[in-house]
């Protein structure tokens, strides 16, 4: 290994260290910003749900950990990594990380983030905030024990993701394919703030039970339950609600009556046609595979 690869190596398990520290559990990732360990089930012909009850490091956010000699020996099997991962829904900090992606020509996450906010009447307040090589930022926030907030990319806005629970953020002092994560200026002395309530019933499931999925859901039910959702919840409810209209046989006439609903609850027209969009394209993936 040459020395600049192996100085890189060592600073970026001297970040992780520092991050185990705090508190944050933490994997090497590689240049991509994959995780760097393989799976150890690789070439197996059965199918394979281990999530680390093996004992074997290579399942990816499961192998994360605030130990410092798991973290010195998981960087010891990959000394090709180049940065670190740390893992969101995890005690004691129980991470939600807002990726806002900023791309010229595309979406832009910042942006679309400052009109969520003043739609849905909430302020981020200050926080931990990384800045990427690509000019977006993921901003660290934190949720309370009793909420899991699920991974899910651009279905609150274009450009906004949420890594949460079984996702993970790119740590600070990390190298990627093209360049480095660095802490924003003024924000190196912060720690992650509280995710505001509003923001959180948005990136959350609904708090209350959705109708039961017992084959497909009727138009009547879905409709109802976007009728009823709360402020802060109707995105949410209508992503939910959308999802399972695609997955009826005819989706259209339910969509049509979950577009008047959402209407009634004060959603705007283009939010609610990016919603369905976003479930249709959610919905094929699933239904269709990678």
């Amino acid at each position: 290994m040459a020395a600049s690869a192996r100085q890189t190596a060592a600073l970026a398990l001297a970040h992780a260290l520092t991050a185990a520290e705090r508190g944050l559990p933490v994997i090497p990732l590689s240049r991509t910003k994959l995780p760097a360990l393989r799976s150890p089930h690789r070439g197996e012909h059965r199918s394979v749900t281990c999530r680390g009850e093996c004992g074997r490091p290579g399942h990816g956010v499961y192998d994360a950990t605030t130990d410092p000699a798991a973290v010195r020996a998981l960087f010891a099997a990959a000394p090709w990594a180049t940065g670190y991962g740390i893992a969101c829904g995890r005690p004691p900090h129980r991470l939600i990380g807002v990726d806002l992606d900023v791309r010229e020509g595309g979406p832009d996450g910042v942006a679309a983030l400052d009109a969520l906010a003043r739609r849905h009447e909430f302020a981020v307040p200050p926080t931990v905030t990384v800045l990427t090589p690509g000019g977006g930022r993921h901003l660290w926030l934190t949720g309370p024990p009793e909420t899991v907030v699920p991974n899910s990319a651009s279905r609150l806005a274009p450009g906004v993701d949420i890594r949460g629970a079984g996702g993970y953020l790119v740590g600070p002092g990390s190298l990627g394919a093209h360049g480095t994560y660095r802490l924003a200026p003024g924000t190196e002395h912060l720690s992650p703030a509280p995710c505001p309530e509003a923001l959180l019933n948005l990136a959350a499931p609904p708090a209350s039970s959705p109708p039961a999925r017992t084959g497909t859901a009727s138009a009547a039910s879905l409709t109802s339950f976007v009728l009823a959702s709360p402020r802060g919840q109707r995105n949410t409810r209508l992503f939910w609600a959308a999802c399972r209209a695609y997955e009826s046989p005819s989706p259209s006439p339910i969509l049509t009556a979950l577009t008047e609903a959402a209407l009634t609850t004060g959603l705007p027209e283009p939010e609610i046609r990016a919603t369905l969009a976003s479930a249709a394209s959610i919905t094929a993936r699933t239904t269709t595979g990678p």
